[in-house]
């Protein structure tokens, strides 16, 4: 079950009351900037993480026009209900947001600028609370990890499958249901890059799964000529 912090409280609780029931990630942005667009990164990212801990999901939002053209270029979903709908509510917002009631999850402000090819992949490997200045972030380190990760996906799909590893498996969850640590679970993915006790066929399903919460399209080189 995700555990989340609210930022009424600063104390971790459970995101939804039941598993099963429908819930609202809605996403409160109202200018067109780098700042509103990580807060729909969370929030898509939040509705991925639900998603696969079997929790129906609907998302709200109703960013400017010029703020959606850029959350597509990151492959951040369109919004799918409206803020009448029913069930619990949780809130992603940038800490000087209108107060809403209900979870609030906070999302730290964004400085400079950076190649929206690289942006999402930047942004999700700083924890959302802290702010992130693109001018010293480690952008050559980002554009050539992606590359190294969807290269070697790539590889990978041409062995015989295997199993995600258990441990694995449990690494990858308690990172994201753990107050949504994406950070933690690119560290999960760079180690089972190199661990010479994971088959290839399993790397390949420990990056696709992964990536149903990452959106980073790790998978999407297959069947490329290198």
């Amino acid at each position: 079950m995700l555990r989340i912090t609210d930022a009424r409280t600063g104390e971790p609780i459970d995101a939804v009351p039941a598993r099963r029931s429908l819930t609202r990630v809605e996403a409160h942005v109202e200018r067109d900037d780098l700042s509103a667009l990580r807060v729909l990164l969370v929030a898509d990212v939040l509705a991925r993480t639900l998603e696969l801990g079997g929790t129906p999901v609907v998302t709200v939002a109703d960013p400017p026009p010029e703020l959606r053209a850029r959350a597509d270029a990151l492959g951040i979903r369109r919004a799918e209900g409206d803020r009448s709908g029913a069930g619990p509510a949780l809130h992603v917002l940038a800490p000087d947001a209108t107060t809403v009631e209900g979870i609030r999850i906070e999302v730290a402000p964004v400085h400079g600028t950076a190649d929206p090819a690289l942006l999402r992949m930047v942004l999700l490997a700083a924890p959302r609370r802290q702010p992130v200045d693109l001018a010293a972030a480690d952008l050559d380190g980002a554009r050539e990890t992606l590359a190294r990760w969807r290269k070697s996906v790539a590889t990978w799909a041409t062995r015989p499958s295997k199993p995600v590893p258990e441990r694995v498996r449990q690494e990858l969850r308690a990172a994201w249901e753990d107050d949504l640590d994406v950070p933690a679970v690119l560290e999960v993915l760079r180690r089972v890059e190199h661990a010479d006790d994971v088959p290839h066929g399993a790397r390949f399903e420990t990056y696709a799964y992964a990536d149903r919460l990452l959106g980073l399209e790790l998978t999407r080189d297959i069947g490329a000529q290198w």
